[in-house]
């Protein structure tokens, strides 16, 4: 069994990410939404300083800071300047522009008083407080110049990123292709989701799961149904999958029963197998291959060890797949076990549950109920796996533990 962090290390090792570009769209508010989760081919560099041009932060009146040097101070209000209106006249001594949040400064203004610190009094105003040169402006390109790189190659488009996209006026983006992740569950007890269920069956929750696990991280999935168990059966489905995706994912077979046939199918299709087990609980059985560049993922049936097994190997591989800039791995944060963890000890034991926050930091709360790896009832809701580490077998309520997010 290999310990979770040096199987992690190795399935990196295995992950070429996906070299195919495709180029995406964006001229509606409809085309942004699609391109969440779309990861850049290419870096992004703008061609316009941000901001355009030297605006105002505040409501208030644009001046010259030398005019306002010692207070009260009286200027002549010569304009009024509302965002998307450009100046008309240059402000001389003496003057001053009303000016309101994002608009454009005037010539010879270098400073935005408040409202809440004049008087008006018709065509005049009169300051309160002594200028601060440069108070309230915010300059051309400050926030960054024209023909600086916005956007790095392998950053995954979301909505800030897609406002960035939008004032840039980038209308055509090269991102990677989605990667195919081809999903099949073996098991001759396994039912389809509208079929009734005689004695000893159970429907096949996993393809669900794994399919709506998949979608979230933004891959393909490719549902290819039930495998029953028999070699012929497993081998055509395991090669039809691998013809299909770069990259697969099976459920269950991977143990050592009597009908567990997907390591011997995988070597007779010429796969190399990297990994057969890891020291984690739930999810022992793991079998990684490799079949030429595509990575073989095969996971428990259970379907906590199946969820849990995605969670943290097989997510961050589509991350490297996909073509993400790293880190790729799983975040895990310290937080305080709300109720005492217990585990076994001979394996890193993950306990499903919720995550949050309170005044002082991460709380991780274990979800009731029993944590038998068949047990999906209470794995709803889960945002978080709490981790009792390899060789211990409790942690007091109260204390820290280290928790593995869910995305």
């Amino acid at each position: 069994m290999l310990p979770a962090a040096e199987a992690e290390r190795l399935i990196f090792t295995l992950v070429s990410p996906i070299e195919a570009v495709e180029t995406l769209t964006l001229t509606t508010p409809a085309e942004a939404a699609a391109s969440l989760g779309r990861v850049l081919a290419q870096s992004v560099t703008s061609d316009l300083d941000f901001p355009h041009w030297d605006n105002s932060a505040m409501d208030g009146y644009a001046v010259r800071a030398e005019d306002v040097r010692s207070v009260p101070a009286q200027l002549s209000v010569v304009e009024e300047i509302p965002a998307g209106r450009s100046p008309q006249k240059t402000i001389e001594k003496g003057q001053a522009a009303r000016i309101l949040t994002g608009a454009m400064l005037p010539k010879g203004a270098d400073t935005v008083i408040m409202q809440e610190e004049t008087e008006r009094d018709g065509d005049q105003v009169t300051i309160l407080t002594v200028a601060k040169p440069g108070a309230f402006v915010r300059p051309q390109g400050s926030f960054t110049p024209a023909g600086a790189q916005i956007l790095d190659q392998g950053a995954a488009i979301a909505p800030p990123e897609v406002a960035l996209l939008a004032a840039a006026q980038q209308t055509k983006l090269s991102v990677y292709r989605r990667p195919r992740i081809a999903i099949l569950s073996t098991g001759s007890e396994l039912a389809k989701i509208d079929q009734p269920l005689p004695p000893g069956q159970i429907v096949d929750s996993n393809q669900y799961a794994l399919a709506a696990l998949v979608a979230k991280t933004g891959a393909v999935p490719l549902p290819m149904g039930i495998v029953q168990d028999d070699p012929a059966s497993v081998k055509a489905a395991i090669a039809a999958a691998l013809s299909q995706a770069d990259m697969v994912l099976s459920t269950g077979g991977v143990s050592v029963g009597a009908y567990d046939y997907v390591d011997r199918v995988l070597a007779e299709l010429g796969a190399t197998l990297h990994i057969r087990s890891v020291a984690v609980k739930p999810g022992k059985p793991l079998t990684v291959a490799t079949v030429g560049t595509q990575l073989y993922f095969g996971l428990p049936g259970n379907p906590a060890s199946a969820m849990v097994g995605f969670w943290r190997f097989v997510e961050p591989a589509i991350a490297k797949l996909s073509g993400r800039k790293g880190p790729w791995a799983p975040e895990f944060v310290m937080a305080k076990a709300a109720t005492e963890l217990t585990a076994g000890g001979r394996r890193e034991t993950y306990l499903w549950g919720q995550l949050s926050t309170d005044e002082f930091g991460y709380c991780f709360d274990r979800a009731a109920g029993g944590h038998s790896s068949g047990n999906m009832v209470n794995l709803v809701n889960t945002s978080g796996l709490g981790i009792v580490p390899q060789g211990q077998t409790k942690i007091e309520a109260g204390a820290p533990v280290r928790v593995l997010k869910i995305r």
